[in-house]
């Protein structure tokens, strides 16, 4: 394999390669091209319905008392944040309705910049109860029991909300056919300069 630098891109020139191997390599470059391309024009949106589906799935659980599992744990964190002044029974149909407020506007893109806010907001007070309940939350110094892992877990969530948060004013993610492979990589025109088999 003989390889040059040009201009910050890496030309690579592949030598008595068989022309079927080429033809495939060539396949296999454009189905990645595509595919990249295609998570590039639908990635957001499928990260914001996500998240607007399940903000809106487990708001509606805390609507019914004893279906949701972060319910006693919810209502725990919300009355010691307040400093006993309000009751689960008024802050679970509350955070529910919050909840649901911000998978609607996800879903339906409506006043992302609120829906945002608010989703920020709720994510700070999920991570409460690691705090104020870490024999509950912790088995032992950096291992979480189960519902530990489920309030950490929220990470994704916010890190996904942060992303969502870059295309309010208009950002996108996009792909460069020409930089998409790794090392710039620059393919040569294979029908015109590939090698024939020998």
């Amino acid at each position: 394999m003989h390889s040059s630098i040009q201009q910050g891109e890496v030309c690579v020139v592949l030598i008595n390669t068989p022309m079927k191997n080429w033809l495939l390599v060539q396949q296999l470059i454009r189905l990645e091209r595509g595919s990249i391309e295609w998570k590039a024009r639908n990635g957001l949106n499928i990260l914001r319905i996500s998240l607007g589906l399940v903000f809106i799935w487990f708001g509606v659980l805390k609507f019914f008392h004893g279906i949701s599992p972060a319910e006693e744990i919810a209502g725990r964190t919300i009355l010691k944040l307040t400093f006993g002044t309000v009751k689960p029974t008024v802050s679970l149909p509350v955070l529910a309705v919050w909840e649901c407020t911000i998978g609607l506007g996800l879903l339906f893109r409506r006043w992302l910049t609120l829906t945002l806010g608010l989703l920020y907001l709720q994510m700070a007070g999920t991570f409460l109860p690691l705090w104020f309940f870490p024999h509950e939350t912790f088995s032992a110094l950096f291992i979480p029991t189960l519902l530990g892992q489920y309030i950490i877990k929220n990470i994704v969530l916010l890190s996904g909300a942060i992303v969502l948060g870059a295309t309010v004013r208009g950002g996108r993610l996009t792909a460069s056919a020409d930089t998409i492979w790794p090392l710039n990589l620059k393919l040569l025109n294979l029908r015109k300069q590939a090698p024939k088999s020998v």
